[in-house]
């Protein structure tokens, strides 16, 4: 096997992200020696996951988890630059993927495709969530706003997860419409649903994912739907809209805030 097929840009992502071992960073090292495209990528990458930790060390403080950028093995677009989004007063990279199956990026160098991590089922979990659920008129949800306690509760017992809050989006003009309980990723997953005053709605989706322990960010977008995402800890969250990503970030930080750590 060749050197430039046996680096794959996951072992891209990895190596910027300080995740592989001394033999790992040498072969990636000799790969990115004789592929100076390949070795800017990933200087800018570096760079970026620099800002990230400096952006997000306040707020390791007052949530204690390990705030990292996972690798993901997506492509950069060409000639699109990455656009910086804050997260809780922070700068996040934002990740377009394309449109086709809408979460499973390009691989470099002809590397085999990989097994779906959390990261690329999640995004397409809210995303199929949000289209299935957010346009029906009768019933959108199981529980509806007006028993917010007993949803919180319900879906708190099913996740595992205690003193699940019910997000309050009044502030940014969304009112809860319900929730419901729902899989991801082949386990049982929350949906919250809210909308403004115009009817527009969006999705809060939660799920667990117990194999994994670290923090990541990430934005999504296909069509016009798009879907900012963050796994902390042993849990996952996706706030997907057909609105802004302003807005959308808007209510990202608003929800990180309100979940439990």
């Amino acid at each position: 096997m060749t050197e430039a097929r046996s680096v794959s840009e996951a072992d891209l992502h990895a190596y910027a992200d300080g995740f592989l071992d001394e033999a790992g960073r040498a072969r990636v090292e000799r790969f990115l020696a004789e592929n100076p495209e390949a070795a800017e990528m990933v200087a800018d990458w570096q760079t970026q996951n620099e800002e990230l930790r400096s952006a997000f060390a306040p707020h390791e403080k007052s949530k204690p988890t390990d705030i990292r950028l996972l690798s993901m093995g997506f492509a950069r677009p060409p000639a699109q630059p990455r656009r910086r989004f804050a997260l809780a007063a922070a700068a996040v990279v934002i990740f377009a993927l394309g449109a086709a199956g809408g979460y499973i990026g390009p691989r470099l160098f002809g590397h085999p495709e990989i097994r779906l991590a959390y990261t690329e089922i999640l995004p397409r979990e809210a995303r199929n969530a949000f289209l299935v659920y957010a346009s029906e008129v009768r019933h959108p949800v199981e529980v509806f706003a007006d028993e917010e306690a007993h949803l919180a509760t319900w879906l708190g017992n099913r996740l595992s997860i205690a003193n699940l809050k019910v997000p309050n989006l009044q502030s940014l003009g969304f009112k809860l419409v319900g929730g419901r309980l729902l899989p991801v990723g082949g386990k049982p997953g929350a949906l919250f649903m809210y909308e403004d005053n115009t009817g527009q709605r969006v999705t809060v989706l939660v799920g667990r994912n117990r194999e994994n322990r670290t923090t990541s960010f990430r934005f999504a977008s296909a069509s016009d739907v798009e879907t900012f995402y963050w796994i902390d800890g042993e849990l996952g969250y996706a706030v997907t809209g057909e609105i802004s990503r302003d807005l959308l970030q808007k209510i990202a930080e608003e929800c990180y805030r309100q979940f439990p750590s």
